[in-house]
């Protein structure tokens, strides 16, 4: 069976109604994201910190997978997908997607502010005061511009494997996420789908551009790859 990786950013979240990661101004719903989106920010101003992301959690609640998420769901009938998000929300697993790597964490865990390893379901508002089993604050399962990404390595080891890199929904701005690009043979088909993209096919070998929605172009390509590999 061949090993579809896929590479998921804001753009496939935001056709299902969750608003982009920030604005062109910088701003993540009128915060500055070094507020809401740092360790720094969460010292200075914990419960500002805590109710910016149970807001996310509750916007979550009110919106479902579209298209996009279904149809990579529907290309386990034939291939062996793994999805590799940037994105917190948990709308691929909701979808039928069964191997799902989130890089920048989950929107519905928590973690302990002192043992990043420490990690637990968490699908109500987290409040301060509320402890992990240690007895630390509860913070959100969320990478935080500045800290590492602990799933790099893992998320690496899957991309060189691929037999085909789907790209959909990222500008390929964001490291390290956009490098996992240049882990796949020269001679691996990449397919990047966006309505503007920012790259051009003589950037990478093998690959092809859908400009299109995620809705729409990954139903478009996930009807042909079905066909192809029946």
């Amino acid at each position: 069976m061949k090993k579809i990786v896929v590479l998921t950013g804001a753009g496939i979240s935001a056709e299902s109604g969750i608003n982009t990661f920030r604005d062109a101004d910088g701003l993540w719903e009128g915060h500055d994201v070094m507020e809401v989106a740092t360790p720094e920010g969460f010292i200075k101003n914990p419960s500002l910190v805590l109710n910016f992301y149970n807001e996310r959690r509750k916007q979550l609640s009110n919106v479902n997978p579209n298209q996009a998420h279904l149809s990579l769901a529907n290309l386990e009938a034939v291939y062996n997908v793994h999805i590799i998000t940037q994105n917190v929300d948990d709308l691929h697993e909701r979808a039928g997607s069964s191997q799902v790597l989130h890089l920048h964490g989950e929107l519905l865990k928590a973690r302990s502010s002192k043992n990043p390893n420490s990690i637990i379901d968490w699908r109500t508002d987290i409040k301060i005061g509320d402890l992990c089993a240690a007895g630390t604050q509860l913070r959100p399962h969320i990478v935080w511009f500045g800290e590492e990404v602990p799933l790099l390595r893992e998320a690496t080891e899957i991309t060189t494997k691929a037999d085909i890199l789907i790209i959909i929904g990222t500008s390929m701005q964001v490291y390290p996420a956009a490098s996992l690009v240049h882990y796949v043979a020269d001679d691996t088909p990449i397919y990047f789908i966006d309505p503007k993209p920012n790259i051009r096919e003589t950037d990478f070998s093998n690959l092809t551009i859908i400009k299109n929605s995620a809705t729409k172009g990954v139903e478009m390509l996930a009807q042909q790859l079905l066909k192809n590999g029946s």
